[in-house]
């Protein structure tokens, strides 16, 4: 039996859907990947690709009791986490988005976590962020800005694409936010 979205008409006819955040206001953590893949606009549900870490990374790093599937993601309201991208468009590959479209996407970020108010947005790809944030020097982790009282936490792509990135290096990147967001808010 094929995966939801895996054939190749499927596939082709989720460059036209988009993907609905998992929001709410006053979360403890946002996180906001690049924009959906055709897998994920295909099912429905962020980081939906065969090859993406995400929600093995999430339960690894503590963030979730069990390993979630993607279809779970509304769980995370629960649990003060929530998911929505940079871009809404959906794409073979985040490669294909255009530098503009990446800052207007900064833009709209930015408003919406105004609106929302969470405490940390965690950017989940390196070079987007570099680009869309025009912050070429960006390293991993917290970084000086903010976005009003939201401090913005840089994680890396768990894309299988992302192959600069292992297993390993990807949960020990998501569990120092982890760590932090453990750190009572007085300190």
């Amino acid at each position: 039996m094929a995966r939801p979205g895996s054939t190749k008409a499927q596939l082709e006819g989720a460059l036209r859907k988009r993907v609905a955040d998992v929001i709410a206001p006053n979360l403890t953590v946002l996180f906001c990947g690049i924009n959906p893949g055709r897998y994920s606009a295909a099912a429905g549900h962020h980081f939906a690709g065969p090859s993406n870490r995400f929600w093995l990374t999430l339960f690894a790093a503590g963030f979730t009791p069990r390993r979630f599937a993607p279809a779970d993601s509304r769980q995370l309201l629960a649990l003060g986490y929530g998911i929505t991208n940079l871009v809404s468009r959906t794409t073979a590959t985040a490669d294909e988005l255009a530098d503009d479209e990446l800052r207007a996407g900064a833009r709209r970020l930015r408003a919406k976590v105004r609106r929302l108010k969470p405490r940390f947005l965690a950017m989940v790809g390196l070079g987007a962020y570099r680009i869309a944030f025009e912050r070429p020097r960006a390293k991993e982790g917290l970084q000086p800005e903010t976005i009003g009282g939201t401090k913005i936490w840089l994680l890396p792509n768990p894309s299988g694409l992302n192959a600069y990135h292992q297993r390993v290096a990807l949960v020990r990147l998501f569990r120092q936010l982890h760590a932090a967001i453990d750190v009572p808010r007085g300190t």
